[in-house]
């Protein structure tokens, strides 16, 4: 399994979270993003061509798969942005408290094993006025759509990194000390109605 996860995986993630309809949905949120920025579960770096270099000071990107970051290098490069890699799981950020502007979550909270931890150490890392943006899928609300979610997902997560496709992303969202500002959530065009719901918004320290 690890040498699917760091070898394999990498460029599955690449080729499917860089399809069009999940730019569209980064396109949306990631220009937002402003200071200091921490992205967690950067993944293969895709967030980077929608940043606004005009609002940012720096990103720091917390990966903890080598595989995924030897993947990200040649969108690093071609981005421009300087990115500071943070090789800990999202539950052990090493950063101090208070000292991120935005936290930056896209396509990631479905596969933190210890999503609990990992919000709570974003929460202690943002500052008191700072932001959490984020763009993830999760759990329809539609019964029948939900219940092959739910059907689905213990396989699911092997084959795709941990992914659970049905997680109640709001309800996470404010378990973890956070307060939703602003949320839009719809369908996917273009994506499997299973993996294809979404939430997108902003959300601040409680």
């Amino acid at each position: 399994m690890d040498i699917y996860n760091e070898h394999c995986l990498p460029h599955l993630t690449n080729c499917v979270c860089g399809m069009k309809p999940l730019a569209r949905q980064r396109a949306l949120i990631v220009p937002q993003a402003q200071g200091d920025v921490l992205e967690v579960g950067m993944g293969t770096a895709l967030n980077l061509p929608f940043y606004d270099k005009e609002k940012v000071s720096r990103v720091w990107g917390l990966e903890p798969s080598p595989g995924m970051r030897r993947a990200a290098a040649e969108n690093v490069k071609r981005s421009g942005i300087q990115v500071e890699w943070l090789d800990l799981p999202a539950a052990r950020i090493p950063l101090g408290d208070a000292t991120v502007d935005t936290v930056l979550l896209t396509f990631t909270l479905c596969s933190i094993a210890d999503w609990q931890g990992a919000l709570a150490e974003m929460r202690r890392v943002l500052k008191a006025q700072g932001r959490l943006l984020f763009c993830e899928h999760g759990a329809a609300p539609d019964a029948s759509i939900f219940k092959w979610q739910k059907r689905i997902t213990p396989w699911w997560k092997h084959a795709a990194g941990g992914c659970h496709l049905d997680r109640p992303i709001p309800t996470l969202l404010k378990t973890g000390g956070f307060g939703i500002l602003e949320m839009d959530e719809d369908y996917m065009g273009g994506v499997p109605r299973i993996a294809g719901y979404t939430y997108r918004g902003s959300a601040a320290k409680r």
